[in-house]
């Protein structure tokens, strides 16, 4: 069995899930804001949101992270002297500080603290959008 590819899978299937809870997590938001004075709908929106940023987008980045490292460390660390790796990196990390500002967002709503609106969730649901796409087309064309 090929190693290197072994690792490419595992990470895109990580990635995969990560986006997925990336992309709907915001979503969620924007309809328990939407909904907050009615209680049973909140506390609806508050175990959904706990348990898909927990047990699924946690889990996700965080083996994202590995099966990446051990991808780079699979091909060599030299691979990060190329720029277009550098880049995927920094927008990597980006994409990490947004999940990490997802979390600090379930905890808001978990305490009835949120003071963004559905709107600015609405927008800022693109954010991994265009994360992605540009990520995908520095791995794809590797432009510099």
């Amino acid at each position: 069995m090929n190693i290197y590819l072994t690792l490419k899978s595992l990470h895109l299937i990580a990635v995969v899930s990560w986006m997925a809870g990336l992309l709907y997590l915001p979503r969620i938001f924007v309809y328990h804001e939407e909904n907050k004075e009615d209680l049973k709908t909140s506390e609806t929106f508050k175990a959904m949101e706990r348990k898909l940023y927990f047990y699924i987008m946690m889990p996700a980045m965080t083996l994202s992270w590995v099966f990446g490292l051990l991808l780079i460390g699979n091909i060599g660390f030299d691979q990060l002297s190329n720029m277009w790796l550098q880049i995927k990196l920094i927008l990597v990390i980006i994409l990490t500080g947004y999940h990490f500002f997802l979390g600090t967002c379930v905890k808001k709503f978990n305490n009835n603290s949120n003071t963004l609106s559905s709107r600015f969730y609405r927008i800022f649901n693109e954010v991994p959008t265009i994360l992605l796409i540009l990520i995908v087309f520095i791995v794809i064309f590797k432009p510099i």
